[in-house]
């Protein structure tokens, strides 16, 4: 009786030729690297989120609109994006209406650049680093798939100096192989999944902050 061929997952990996090796250690790696984004960006979002519906409390609740914006300024690292905005806005405010030659338009049009500008500011700084998922959710499983074809090329090349090919002698090299895609598709999927779920956070966020600056805006223009 034939002894059976070891097809353990260590085993395929250890005998897998040297590029399908490197090409399976490159994919771990992204894949740590995706779920360590994961976990960061999961954690500021969740923080931008958290510091944004305490500040719309504090905002709506009727606070004093100059003690508000020292106490953002004050403390910068507890307050959330939309507390910059706001800050943003209401610095420009002061500093137009300081200007004795300024009209009431020029005062609301500079604070509406202001508060654009503030906006897409926080929205980079929320999108920091959220690439890296999308390209190691695109181009993880074409690296498997390399390492896939090399790996199936390598046994179809051994099997040509064999006389009778059998399936005991080309499971393990095509195994093996298809180890490649399938580490390929583990690094990617988290990585896709992640991606379109923070990018649907990132868009309320967008509308969030948008509807926020227009309603500021509508209150500084009453003042103006």
């Amino acid at each position: 009786m034939k002894p059976t061929a070891d097809l353990s997952f260590i085993h395929l990996i250890a005998s897998a030729s040297l590029l399908v090796q490197l090409v399976m250690l490159l994919l771990v790696m992204l894949s740590l690297w995706s779920w360590w984004l994961i976990f960061y960006k999961g954690g500021v979002l969740n923080a931008a989120k958290r510091k944004n519906t305490s500040f719309d409390e504090t905002f709506w609740g009727g606070a004093d609109l100059n003690q508000l914006f020292q106490r953002v300024q004050a403390d910068k690292a507890a307050h959330g994006p939309q507390a910059e905005v706001f800050a943003a806005g209401f610095r420009e405010f002061i500093k137009q209406k300081k200007l004795a030659s300024t009209s009431k338009e020029a005062i609301v049009d500079g604070t509406r650049r202001a508060l654009k500008v503030a906006i897409q500011r926080e929205m980079d700084g929320l999108e920091h680093q959220l690439p890296g998922l999308a390209t190691v959710a695109s181009v993880s499983p074409y690296i498997g798939l390399l390492g896939t074809v090399w790996g199936i090329m390598n046994s179809f090349r051994g099997l040509a100096s064999v006389g009778q090919a059998t399936l005991a002698q080309v499971a393990p090299g095509i195994a093996e192989a298809l180890i490649a895609t399938a580490i390929g598709l583990f690094a990617a999927i988290p990585a896709v999944v992640a991606y379109n779920r923070f990018q649907a956070e990132l868009d309320r966020i967008n509308v969030q902050l948008e509807t926020f600056a227009e309603e500021f805006l509508n209150i500084l223009q009453r003042q103006a």
